[in-house]
Formats: structure tokens, sequence, C-alpha cells
């Protein structure tokens, strides 16, 4: 996640401050985010994520209901509408889609890269929601994650997706022209340029992401120290120490992505990692499927 989220926070940050978007400007970006999910991490789950996530949930509602309000309302609301009646029409052609034919590259690029993203992030964050979700029911955790998780994203990326679309068809912003000749993050940071006092918009962005990807590393690190602590309680946190490490560790790592290249690398480490986790994933899920059955059982 950092590796694809430095690269997003240095070009908002270059678009709002007017500076250079380097490699040094990735790196600055990489030390604020590593004091942040850092000194989250070492003051725990209550005193630390917690605090992070609720800000984060706040901020996340302002911002994209600000994009709501001050663009094409009307014209984002008829096209969720819309693109919900298309997604329900054509969901199985989309979900089997290779593109056999014309070999435009999409489905391996992007389909696949998320399928891959996903599956690399479910031990993780399974153990994590898990931990956070101690005394609630399993159809609990699962409305509050699948349920609402998944409204949430559809409803963020309606409100955005729509008000890119509006700017295209408008010519207000070309936004397929600028994808084609920079970057994602750099055709983001100058869609967000064309909102009303876009450099407020800008920094408010810069700061929800930096809060966005601190609570998953904050997650991550969280979770492989409590992975390296034997015969750790429940109601218990893993060592602070451990908790660094582990902080310390992913920063590294994703020093190295954003020095040795930019997206290219990242997919490719993320389809090569996810292609290992398919069969843990599996023996997670049958080994959850038997002890429920056992339980039931009992009961």
């Amino acid at each position: 996640s950092l590796g694809l989220g430095v690269p997003l926070v240095s070009a908002l940050t270059a678009e709002c401050f007017e500076v250079e978007n380097t490699v040094t400007t990735k790196l600055i970006v990489l030390a604020i985010w590593a004091a942040m999910f850092g000194t989250s991490t070492y003051r725990g789950l209550t005193r630390g994520i917690k605090v992070l996530a609720d800000i984060n949930i706040g901020l996340a509602i302002g911002c994209i209901f600000f994009v709501l309000l001050v663009g094409p309302t009307v014209f984002i609301l008829d096209m969720t509408v819309n693109s919900i009646g298309l997604l329900v029409d054509n969901f199985f052609r989309m979900s089997l889609w290779l593109d056999p034919i014309a070999n435009s590259g999409f489905p391996e690029t992007w389909t696949v890269f998320y399928w891959a993203w996903w599956l690399a992030y479910a031990p993780m964050m399974g153990l994590f929601f898990g931990r956070i979700s101690r005394g609630r029911t399993i159809r609990q955790l699962l409305i509050g994650v699948i349920g609402w998780g998944t409204a949430g994203t559809a409803f963020f990326m309606a409100i955005a997706n729509g008000y890119s679309l509006h700017l295209e068809l408008t010519g207000a912003f070309p936004v397929v022209e600028t994808l084609n000749n920079t970057d994602m993050s750099v055709m983001v940071a100058k869609i967000l340029a064309q909102l009303p006092g876009e450099k407020i918009i800008l920094f408010v962005f810069i700061v929800l992401c930096l809060i966005f990807y601190a609570t998953s590393m904050d997650s991550a690190a969280y979770i492989l120290a409590s992975i390296c602590t034997g015969d750790l309680k429940s109601s218990e946190e893993p060592a602070r120490y451990n908790r660094i490490l582990w902080a310390l560790a992913l920063v590294a790592i994703t020093a190295g992505l954003v020095v040795s290249g930019g997206l290219d690398t990242v997919k490719s480490i993320t389809v090569l990692s996810s292609v290992a986790l398919i069969p843990i994933c599996t023996m997670m899920a049958v080994s959850i499927y038997r002890w429920l059955r056992r339980r039931e059982s009992v009961s």
C-alpha cells in the first residue's frame, strides 16, 4: 500500500506546494509517514490506531461530500445509478473477461493485479479484524467489514469517478490525456486541483492519504508483531519494541520500492506474493468452516 501511496502523496504535495515531484520528495513523504504510523504503532491499539481511524473516517466523509456538493451533483448521482445497472447487467461478463481477442492487456494489468492485492491483504486483515472485533459475533463482523466496507468504497468511487468523467466529457480538464502523458498519481492531483479552493483541498487530501495509509501500516505492524509474540493472550498487546521493528521494516521495504521503480514494480511484487498466499487462504477458509461446523454440532 505504501508503495502505491507514496507516489500519490508526493504528487499531491508537488501540486499543492509547487515543488518538483522527485525521488527526494517521495522519500521525505515516506519519512513523515514513518514518523506518523510509527508513533501510532508505539501508542498501541486504543490510543494510537483507533485515534487515527476515527479522525480518518470523519475527514474522508467530509471530503467526499464536499466533492459531491461543489461538483456536478446531478450528473454524479445519475451516473451512479446508471453504473449500478451496468454492473448488475454485466457482472459475470466483467468478472470473467480476459480479452483474448483484442489482447489489450487491461485484465492482466488491473483486474488480476487488484485480485492479487486483495489476496495479499487477506491473512493480515483477517487477523486484524478478528483482533479488534473481540466480543462481536461473526455476523456483526461480516456486516461491518464486507457490508459497510463495500458500501463506503462504492460511494467513494461513484463520486470520485463521476466527477472525473464529467471533467473529461465537458472538456473542463483532459483526464485521459493527462493519464497517457504522466501517471495516475499526477492525474489524481491535477483532478483535485480543479475543485474550488484547490490548495486547501489538496492539503486536506494529503492529510487524508497520510492517515489512510498510516492506519493500514499500523495494522500490518501490529499483526506482524502479534504473530511473532509467543503465548500472546487476546486481551494483550505485543511489545512496543516488536511493533516498532516491524514498522521500520515496512518503511525500509517501501523505500526500496520507491527508489527501484514505479507502479510496475509494485504490481509485480504484489502478484508474486499473492501466488504463495493462495494455498494459505484456502487452508484458512477450510479451517474456519470446519471449526464452525464442530461448534455447531456441539451446541
